[in-house]
């Protein structure tokens, strides 16, 4: 038997293959000849005349996509279908639904709101798929979570990576000490779970405490058994800068522990961070290039923004002062010697960051929203620094949020040659605070293809489709393609366009004339349809499972 796709792939002729079925084989089927039209095949949705990427390399062409219950049934020149439903797509671009491989989606997918679990910050974008549990963020009870996401509705599908954070501070909580083998093996096996449960690989951040405290040779133990279950390394990585190790040294660590563990090795959300390193993105390239000449698989993604989301805590407090968390901060600010140590090194992060002007204060709701960090200090009559501690204290004590910033920190050149590189990939880093959740895809689109030409439609396309699809083995999405999963995209191309700004971050884009989610429509015309049929996107059950000594 035909498979269900197949059914509707046109001939040369224009007879549907049904059609020259029942003809070859005089079944007495009523299609009608050669000389009479050809017979409609009925199919639930059929995007019609739009400017098709298909999320490859090859030329966009203009034709008919269509689509029956979750999948592509059809994809090529104007066809004959009785369709349930139509979307005029002339004058549009029709395109996969895109592929976020670095989002903080949770706030939106674990909320009490079902509004808010739809989303929207994506499907605005036309992202039909983000990927969860980044920078060591990923619990490891990845199938437990995977039934409540799903069972709670969802507006885009979810790929969920297992995290080193929570599998350290399971173990070990935020304590600044390599393990014992026993707390090792631990989390060795926490890992080994998570992947057997469906984790597509192993995240870390290891900018960040507890994370930090980590040696490579730990990271490497947990890598390995992600690597072993066929699993990638993604990272945030150490030093995206001149805070510990180096950029350089830095994106060498994250070869070595992809290429030790035998993992596909992911770097996040690459930069060149803050003034010390401005510049230094060819070198990076060339560091990342000698790594895939050798055979070690190394791809890498970006947002187009010149100003990373980060916190003040992130971003100008010293690693070890972190250790035990915020009260234990403030503890250690108590001290007269430490605070003195703490508030040298602090302004020596300012410095590295461009300045009190270059960080802007963006916690929702504050007092100091909308000042950069100068503008907060010259308020409350202290120095920066001073202003910084004053909110990050305020905020440990409150127990709530309101220390994020926006820190103008990258070169323009660096951005421009990393994103023009072919193992480079469009993501968000969706966080609160910044305009990138709400407005990445749109911004790139924007920006760096429409109005300055660094990259073409086709690559920013493909940076968002089939190449994320690939590097992150997302089966049967990412493209165009008959017998695929239906999530496809429609935007207008003179419309398509963020609203989002530092200042107002949360402002949903514009441009999106339809999104399809596993075949449902779940984003027209600028809204949400309120269809939350997203999927949680677990891979097979791999090699060495379930035993970790397997």
């Amino acid at each position: 038997m035909l498979p269900a796709f197949d059914r509707y792939r046109k001939r040369p002729s224009g007879l549907p293959l049904l059609g020259l079925a029942c003809a070859l084989l005089a079944t007495g089927c009523d299609v009608a000849g050669p000389a009479s039209a050809p017979v409609a095949e009925k199919v639930d949705v059929l995007i019609r005349g739009g400017t098709i990427y298909d999320g490859s390399d090859a030329p966009a062409r203009t034709g008919d996509v269509a689509i029956t219950n979750d999948r592509i049934v059809y994809v090529g020149p104007s066809g004959v279908f009785d369709a349930k439903q139509i979307v005029d797509a002339r004058g549009m671009i029709v395109t996969p639904g895109f592929i976020d491989p670095h989002t903080h989606a949770d706030i939106f997918l674990r909320s009490d709101d079902p509004a808010e679990r739809s989303n929207t910050a994506w499907l605005a974008q036309g992202v039909s798929t983000v990927m969860i549990g980044v920078d060591g963020g990923g619990t490891p009870d990845v199938a437990d979570d995977a039934q409540k996401l799903e069972r709670s509705g969802i507006g885009t599908n979810v790929v969920p990576f297992v995290g080193f954070g929570a599998v350290r501070t399971r173990v070990l909580g935020n304590e600044a000490r390599a393990p014992d083998a026993r707390e090792l093996d631990a989390m060795r096996a926490l890992v080994a779970d998570a992947m057997c449960e469906g984790a597509t690989g192993f995240s870390t951040g290891l900018f960040y405490a507890p994370q930090s405290f980590a040696e490579t040779d730990e990271v490497i133990a947990l890598a390995r058994e992600a690597g072993r279950r066929g699993g990638m390394y993604d990272t945030h990585q150490r030093d995206e800068s001149s805070y510990s190790i180096g950029l350089i040294a830095s994106t060498d660590e994250a070869i070595r522990i992809g290429e030790e563990a035998g993992a596909p090795v992911h770097i996040a959300h690459i930069k060149a961070l803050g003034v010390d390193v401005h510049g230094m993105a060819p070198q990076l390239i060339k560091r990342i290039e000698a790594a895939r000449a050798r055979g070690v698989q190394v791809t890498a993604d970006q947002y187009p923004w010149l100003a990373s989301g980060s916190s003040l805590d992130a971003a100008l407090v010293p690693r070890w002062a972190l250790d035990g968390g915020g009260r234990a901060l403030l503890e250690r600010l108590d001290d007269t010697e430490m605070r003195v140590r703490i508030r040298g090194e602090m302004q020596e992060n300012l410095r590295r960051r461009g300045g009190a002007s270059s960080l802007l204060l963006t916690g929702r709701d504050r007092a100091w929203t909308g000042r950069t960090l100068a503008e907060q200090a010259e308020e409350t009559g202290t120095d920066p620094v001073g202003a910084a501690l004053a909110i990050i204290q305020q905020v440990v004590l409150e127990g709530g949020g309101g220390t994020e910033v926006a820190s103008f920190n990258m070169a323009q050149a660096d951005v421009d040659v990393l994103m023009q590189q072919p193992w480079v990939l469009t993501a968000s880093d969706g966080s609160l605070g910044h305009p990138r959740m709400f407005a990445t895809y749109p911004e790139k689109y924007r920006e760096y293809v429409r109005k300055r030409g660094v990259i073409d439609l086709g690559t920013f396309i493909r940076q968002s489709t089939g190449k994320v699809a690939d590097v992150y083995r997302v089966a049967q999405r990412g493209y165009l393609k008959e017998g695929f999963f239906a999530d496809v995209l429609v935007f207008d191309p003179d419309r398509y366009a963020p609203r989002a700004t530092y200042l107002s971050p949360r402002e949903p884009s514009v441009g999106v004339k339809a999104l399809f989610v596993n075949g449902e429509l779940a984003f027209a015309d600028d809204a949400p349809t309120e269809r939350r049929i997203g999927r949680v996107l677990l891979r097979p059950t791999p090699p060495h499972c379930p035993d970790l000594g397997a």
